[in-house]
């Protein structure tokens, strides 16, 4: 007999952990002890995630901003520019190396992981200028792949969909490429979605756009260009992802196109479900983005 559910009991377990949180929307009164707390959350994972990886983490300054460099051990095949999430409002580069050590570590990559201003003291474009100008640094070493997660998945596709140079790869995990929070998983699954709700979107989404229209494609990437010469994309998502029908919606728009795309959708797990480290799912995620990257950074 089974319960009906693919979730491992580690994700049956967590769900029913989370399900006692409340979740806090982000104002400017609040956000600094709101970065502080997911901070203070996340900071032993990524520690684990150091320690398990192997990689060495540098702090360094390129194209201007502030950046890790993560290297794994052994022969170093490419380089990809990674961009962390948090809405535009919080986290850092050194929280999302539970996710990019792993990832740098399973591609043999190097990874450069962009320490971008947050809103709202700094309000769209302040990110993805410097995403673009870490990139353009980049470039000149040779070609750059792509990833990043939720509003770093966002950057990565506006540095995609900016770029001219030939780009290996894109790994977007449960990017959040449309600020018009259109699509009816952010409906659906506001409940459902443990780690995200709708008000949080709304909310980070106004502090980083500003005045801006949140539908430019360079703020909702979702809304640009995609073309049949465009680099091949890789996308994971979760049926209670409060951005699933972005997720989905932008393969579509990928494969209607043309551009070679690739998407992984996880039953019952939510929003970046990869930064859970007990998680199996969360395991073969990252090993499946970490061969997708391989296989084209050494094509």
């Amino acid at each position: 007999m089974t319960d009906g559910s693919y979730m491992s009991a580690e994700a049956r377990s967590l769900l029913a952990e989370f399900a006692r949180a409340e979740r806090e929307v982000a104002t400017r009164e609040n956000i600094g002890r709101l970065r502080a707390e997911t901070r203070s959350a996340y900071m032993p994972r990524a520690d684990r995630a150091l320690a398990q990886s192997g990689v060495q983490v540098d702090e360094v300054s390129i194209g201007g901003q502030a950046c890790l460099d993560i290297r794994p051990q052994g022969d170093v095949h490419g380089t990809v520019l990674y961009c962390y999430g948090g809405g535009y409002i919080s986290g850092s580069a050194s929280e999302d190396l539970i996710v990019s050590a792993v990832l740098a570590a399973g591609a043999g990559a190097r990874f450069v992981a962009v320490e971008y201003p947050l809103a709202p003291e700094h309000p769209w474009p302040a990110a993805n200028d410097a995403a673009w100008a870490v990139y353009e640094a980049l470039l000149a070493e040779g070609p750059v792949a792509l990833a990043g997660e939720s509003a770093g998945g966002n950057l990565a596709l506006t540095v995609m969909q900016r770029a001219v140079a030939k780009i290996p790869a894109v790994l977007l995990l449960s990017p959040w490429c449309d600020l018009t929070h259109g699509g009816d998983s952010v409906e659906a699954n506001d409940a459902r979605d443990p780690s995200l709700g709708r008000a949080q979107l709304q909310a980070a989404a106004g502090l980083y756009a500003g005045q801006a229209d949140a539908g430019l494609p360079a703020i909702s990437p979702l809304y640009g260009a995609f073309s049949a010469d465009g680099p091949p994309v890789m996308i994971t998502t979760g049926t209670r992802d409060i951005l699933l029908s972005q997720c989905t919606e932008l393969a579509r728009r990928m494969a209607a196109a043309g551009q070679a795309v690739r998407l992984d959708v996880y039953d019952g797990l939510w929003h970046v479900f990869e930064f859970y480290d007990e998680l199996p799912e969360a395991a073969a995620s990252l090993q499946a983005g970490a061969a997708f990257l391989k296989m084209h950074l050494r094509d």
